[in-house]
Parts: C-alpha cells; sequence; structure tokens
C-alpha cells in the first residue's frame, strides 16, 4: 500500500483499469504464479490499477483463504507501482471479513459487491456499505449491479460516508445515471469518483462521457491489452481524430465482440478468460457454475481480436 489517497490514484488514470482473470490449474486450485505473471504483463502493458479478485476475476467462486492469496500476490506482483483494489461482497459479514482480508493482504481499497441474493430497500443497503465502509481503514467503490440499485438519495448518503470515494455503475440506465451525478453534484462531495462498470464498458464509453463519467473498467484488456491502451488513449484525448479512432474500434472490434459475448451466459468472464488464453498464458478454466465458450466461439474471438490488430496498424 501506498501513502497516496486511492482517488488521487485512480481520478486521472494513465491507462485502462486492469480486473485480470483469477488462474486455476490443472487440479482446479488456483495458480498464484500465473495469476501473477497475469498481473505483472498486465502492469508492464500499461494498467493504470488492478481490480484483484473482482467479477472478471470469480470472486464468487473463491475461498476466502484462495482470495487472500490473491490479492497479497497482486501487492506482491505491483510492488505499489499501481494501486490494488480488491472485492468484497456477499452478506455484511463475509464482506467486513473479506474486506480485512484484503486490508492485511496489503489492498489499497475495495469494490464493494452487491449483497448476495437479497433484494433490499435503500435504508438496508446504506446500512450495509456503510458499515463495510467502517470495517477497515481502506477506501471503498460501490459497485450498482444486479439486486444493489440506489435512488440518487441513496449514492448522496454514501457518498457523505467515511472512505466511500466512488461508485461504479453496472446497471446501464442513464436516466438514473444522471440524476445520481447531478444529485451528488449539488449535495456531495465535489470530488467523488464515477465508473462505468458495464460489461466491455468501452461499448459505452462515450455515451458515459456526455454525462461526465470517464472512468471505466476494461475487460479487453486481460487479452488485448494493445487495443485497449489504443481505445483509452483515443477516448481520452477528447479530439475529433481521437473520436473517430474510438468509433472504428467500437465498429470494428468492440461492437462485434460484445454481440459474441452475448451469445453465452457467463461470456463476460469465461469468454475473457478463453481470450487470455489465446494469449499465451494458460490461465485454466473457469470454476463452475460458470462454463467454458464453445470452440467456434473461441475461434471468432481470435478473429476479432485479429481484427482489431488490424484495425490499430490501419490507424497507424
Amino acid at each position: 500500500m501506498t501513502s497516496a489517497p486511492l482517488a488521487t490514484r485512480l481520478r486521472v488514470p494513465s491507462g485502462p483499469l486492469f480486473f485480470p482473470v483469477t488462474a486455476f490449474g490443472p487440479d482446479g486450485s488456483v495458480d498464484v504464479d500465473v495469476f501473477r505473471a497475469h498481473v505483472r504483463e498486465g502492469v508492464e502493458a500499461g494498467a493504470a490499477a488492478v481490480f484483484a479478485c473482482c467479477g472478471t476475476g470469480e470472486f464468487h467462486a473463491l475461498t476466502p483463504e484462495e482470495f487472500q492469496e490473491c490479492v497479497a500476490a497482486a501487492v506482491a506482483e505491483t510492488a505499489g507501482r499501481v494501486p490494488v483494489v480488491a472485492g468484497a461482497g456477499y452478506g455484511t459479514a463475509l464482506a467486513v471479513r473479506y474486506a480485512r482480508l484484503a486490508e492485511e493482504a496489503g489492498a489499497d481499497g475495495l469494490l464493494a459487491m452487491p449483497p448476495y441474493l437479497v433484494v433490499a430497500g435503500q435504508e438496508g443497503l446504506v446500512r450495509h456499505y456503510t458499515e463495510l465502509a467502517a470495517a477497515t481503514s481502506l477506501d471503498v467503490i460501490v459497485y450498482q449491479r444486479d439486486n444493489a440499485v440506489f435512488t440518487p438519495e441513496s449514492v448522496v448518503e454514501l457518498a457523505r460516508a467515511e472512505r466511500v470515494i466512488g461508485f461504479k455503475d453496472g446497471l446501464g440506465d442513464m436516466d438514473l445515471m444522471q440524476r445520481t451525478v447531478s444529485a451528488v453534484r449539488g449535495e456531495g462531495p465535489h470530488d467523488f469518483l464515477y465508473f462505468n462498470g458495464l460489461p466491455t464498458a468501452e461499448l459505452t464509453g462515450l455515451a458515459y462521457r456526455g454525462i461526465g463519467v470517464t472512468l471505466y473498467s476494461s475487460a479487453v484488456f486481460c487479452f488485448a491489452p494493445d487495443i485497449a491502451l489504443a481505445f483509452h488513449r483515443a477516448f481520452n484525448s477528447r479530439t475529433e481524430e481521437g473520436d473517430a479512432a474510438v468509433n472504428r474500434l467500437i465498429d470494428g472490434f468492440y461492437r462485434p465482440f460484445v454481440e459474441l459475448r452475448a451469445e453465452g451466459r457467463g461470456y463476460a468472464v469465461s469468454l475473457v478468460k478463453a481470450g487470455v488464453r489465446l494469449g499465451g498464458l494458460d490461465v485454466g478454466p473457469v470454476r463452475a457454475p460458470l462454463h467454458e465458450p464453445a470452440d467456434d466461439h473461441v475461434k471468432r474471438l481470435a478473429e476479432l481480436v485479429e481484427q482489431g490488430r488490424a484495425l490499430l496498424r490501419e490507424g497507424a
């Protein structure tokens, strides 16, 4: 962990936010050495932060011991070069346990996942996340998705809570998100962070940028860092030329990738993991209840990656 505040380090990232997959060996156990290699390659490729053991990292499938081992491995591999943010989820008691394990492992912050199973009211959701934030010294980013959907008023309350520094949206309701940003701007801290957390966030990046949300998670960076970096540079240039490059990559790579991803349940994780294997790093399969993508889908993914790289060569 470094002394610089996590919010400061994330505010204007120099590269994509990296959500590494968790590597499993032939016997199904966590392969820490391969996981470290994956993290190392991402940091060396230009990642601005490592979000370990989150959605793409199969947080749901890890035991507390495996979780802490992987977070500690990410912290050791990054060696302070970029911040490490760890997932934390389930009910409040377990979320607090994971948060404390992450703190012991040296993480810089937490990505707070939705509570397990229950569809709670706003009062309960706010209580859950404020109790989680109070349990450690780590900064917290609240993740909106699935059964954790917040009113703008609830986000204002969370934004005022100590150590809650940001809000990641995986819902995609732009009307709600605009009202949330507006409410926090008027009643909350001025430096609160927002993240586009939709799967393959690059596809909706321009829409989110229109309401002031420029930070985003990049699953593509796991298996095609050159494409993700080129998109990130073009997206953040805010020039006509940059936006034209963004649209070329959306049309020629990201849109067809999202359409392929939509052909299988759980492909937001398993197809990404297959992409990492295509790149030469054997991170193993996904754990149940996820399943491996069809061979034809993996072949199409390989073709798409080459198509994306051809676009980069044409642009160069």
